[in-house]
């Protein structure tokens, strides 16, 4: 199976020409995150089920990704009394020993590359915690989280404490995404992890007031389309690709959309984005501001519309950069208002 990592989106992106301190201590912060915070290997002493298949899931997919058979030697030899002996190394280990190995090559493959361990690990622990609590509360789920929380003896209402739990190990993902992210900026790399990608990250109070609050409201699965448009404009964006803020654009409009039939204003005789807009804007719903409802239809009108269709024989449109910035921000922004008056 495919899978989307850092090191290939961003291959034609120059993150670091050189491989510093800062560098080594950014990777090895990230890393303990991983490893001591969302997925430890051991509990208790022993090893958990769970974490053994976490990094054995992590290690498998990033190895296939970077076309090798593994990312360190899974067996170590060792010398005893004139012995030569073999123990299997574990797949903690063994992705412990990659991340640190020294430099060969370009600073800049060799830090893409374990950066991908990281995301794909934020992924995969993000995914399950998401899968779990989309789920009914199991009984056996109830007296796991009844006993951790109470000892020996079942106190109170399982089904209380099941939730209690769930919602703990939701506030240690945020907190590890939170570190994470505080890590890239104490490194002085523009970078941010947010559900489920690591991304660049091009401003500080723009991150900090519009993309943060924007990418935590997308957590929600009607949501899915708002957040994959999004992502392919930041990765156009980064990479110089074609027309980023049309799927930035796009994003918008499934917004308005999603809020349309989410309210059931939608009618089905819409024929475009500006009677979706109408749809959240009319006197009787109000849900926009008629001055709202013009500066977004607006922007769909000199954005959206001339870079979503054939330009024929007339000029190919583009934005400059700072275009591109600012339409990506105007979607942002406008998509974290919507959602937010819901």
């Amino acid at each position: 199976m495919l899978i989307d990592i850092f090191a290939r989106r961003y291959d034609e992106f120059q993150l670091r020409n050189t491989f510093e301190d800062r560098d080594r201590r950014l990777l090895i912060q990230a890393f303990r995150i991983l490893a001591e915070d969302l997925s430890p290997y051991y509990l208790g002493g022993k090893e958990d089920s769970k974490s053994v298949n976490f990094w054995t899931s992590l290690e498998s997919g990033l190895s296939r990704e970077l076309g090798i058979k593994a990312l360190s030697p899974k067996w170590s030899s060792y010398n005893a009394n004139g012995y030569v002996q073999a123990s299997k190394n574990t797949l903690l280990k063994v992705c412990e020993t990659w991340l640190s190995q020294p430099v060969s090559g370009s600073p800049d493959i060799y830090i893409k590359e374990r950066l991908s361990l990281i995301e794909l690990g934020f992924r995969a622990k993000e995914t399950e915690i998401e899968a779990e609590n989309r789920k009914a509360i199991s009984e056996t789920e109830k007296l796991i989280a009844s006993l951790k929380s109470t000892g020996p003896r079942v106190r109170g209402d399982p089904e209380d404490a099941a939730r209690s739990l769930r919602a703990r190990r939701l506030s240690v993902f945020q907190d590890a995404t939170a570190e994470l992210n505080t890590r890239f900026r104490q490194a002085k790399y523009p970078l941010n992890y947010h559900n489920g990608f690591i991304q660049i990250a091009t401003d500080d109070f723009v991150q900090d007031q519009i993309e943060t609050p924007f990418w935590s409201l997308l957590s929600d699965s009607k949501w899915q389309n708002v957040d994959t448009d999004m992502k392919e404009a930041l990765d156009l964006r980064d990479s110089d690709g074609r027309d980023p803020a049309f799927y930035a654009a796009r994003a918008l409009e499934s917004t308005i959309k999603v809020i349309s039939d989410t309210k059931k204003w939608t009618h089905g005789g819409e024929k475009g984005a500006h009677n979706y807009i109408d749809n959240l804007g009319s006197k009787k719903n109000t849900f926009l501001a008629p001055w709202e409802c013009a500066l977004i239809k607006d922007f769909f009108t000199h954005i959206r519309n001339p870079l979503g269709h054939g330009a024929g024989s007339s000029t190919m449109p583009s934005l400059t950069k700072q275009q591109t910035e600012w339409a990506i921000e105007f979607s942002m922004s406008w998509i974290k208002s919507l959602i937010m008056r819901l």
